[in-house]
């Protein structure tokens, strides 16, 4: 069994809108993940499509306002909402995706000296210093407010903080966009070295290129749900390997694939279609797509939602 199993996950808001009419928006809805120890998954998909809310999902920091349904599990117990605040911060650790998550109040050494404590630390100054250490900071930075340091400096902090519990589940949240290459591949080596020392990583990225030179496999999100996980070999060539086809345009958008625009949008919250999600703007689309949202079909090691999964036409388009 998987360390972290997330089945059918859905997330709707509900909110006030024009005086007192409620109203509903499903933002996540049958959204599926597996991560096993040792492995890093990465998360892609479009702005909008749930990538973020399935980090704070599972770490129980949605708002008051958040309905949620769906079957979570961590190491092989149910994640209830009172198990995601007793392991948050200790097995379970958020990598945010800016640097302005710091307190710009308080010192680097105050802020890792405190998640020392929130990670129950015998001796948090103690730890504080190590941890630090080990992402190659002296310890005069712990006299420093976050505005002294570099980008990359300050991207280090943040992964002190987040690894100071030595956690099981590593939730990375866009933690490259803006940075320089050199601290994108410093960065993305990280995270792969962690889920090589046993720990189950889960990378979202906007970045595909960059996450399939340390990804395991790749979850392909869309309008909140997800369409594909497969291995990182899929991605390859024309993306024929892959089962969606939102994938394979995904793929065949990246500069060195064609640079293929997808035309049109995904649906909003406020109006899912009935069917396949993707249906509007699916070059292989047929009637049966608008009728029910297709169920995960496996094929081989990847998984995927598409009706058309074992139409060799649809398969290799």
């Amino acid at each position: 069994m998987s360390l972290l199993n997330v089945s059918n996950l859905s997330v709707t808001f509900v909110q006030y809108a024009r005086g007192l009419r409620r109203q509903s928006l499903e933002v996540v809805t049958g959204l599926d993940l597996s991560v096993d120890s040792g492995e890093l998954v990465a998360v892609v998909g479009a702005s909008g499509s749930g990538k973020s809310l399935l980090a704070h999902s599972l770490l129980g920091l949605l708002p008051a306002n958040a309905r949620e349904s769906g079957d979570l599990s961590f190491d092989g117990q149910p994640l209830t909402p009172a198990r995601r605040r007793q392991l948050r911060g200790h097995e379970i650790s958020l990598i945010p995706q800016t640097v302005a998550s710091l307190d710009p109040m308080a010192t680097v050494g105050a802020q890792v000296r405190r998640a020392a404590q929130v990670a129950q630390h015998v001796d948090p100054a103690e730890a504080a210093t190590q941890a630090l250490a080990e992402r190659h900071l002296d310890p005069d930075v712990e006299a420093r407010y976050p505005h002294e340091l570099s980008g990359g400096m300050a991207r280090r902090v943040i992964t002190a903080i987040a690894l100071i519990g030595r956690p099981r589940l590593i939730l990375a949240d866009e933690p490259t966009p803006g940075l320089h290459p050199s601290i994108v591949t410093e960065a993305l080596q990280t995270l792969r070295k962690l889920a090589d020392e046993g720990s189950a990583v889960v990378l979202i990225t906007h970045d595909l290129t960059g996450a399939l030179t340390v990804a395991d496999r790749v979850a392909v999100f869309y309008a909140g749900t997800t369409v594909e996980l497969a291995p990182t070999s899929a991605f390859t060539g024309d993306g024929s390997k892959l089962l969606h086809p939102y994938s394979r345009a995904l793929w065949r958008a990246l500069p060195g694939n064609g640079f293929e625009a997808l035309p049109g949008a995904q649906p909003s919250p406020l109006d899912l279609p009935g069917g396949c999600l993707f249906a509007d703007r699916c070059p292989l689309v047929i009637d049966e797509c608008t009728v029910s949202r297709p169920a995960a079909v496996s094929v081989g090691d990847t998984t995927a939602r598409c009706i058309r999964i074992n139409d060799r036409q649809a398969i290799e388009c």
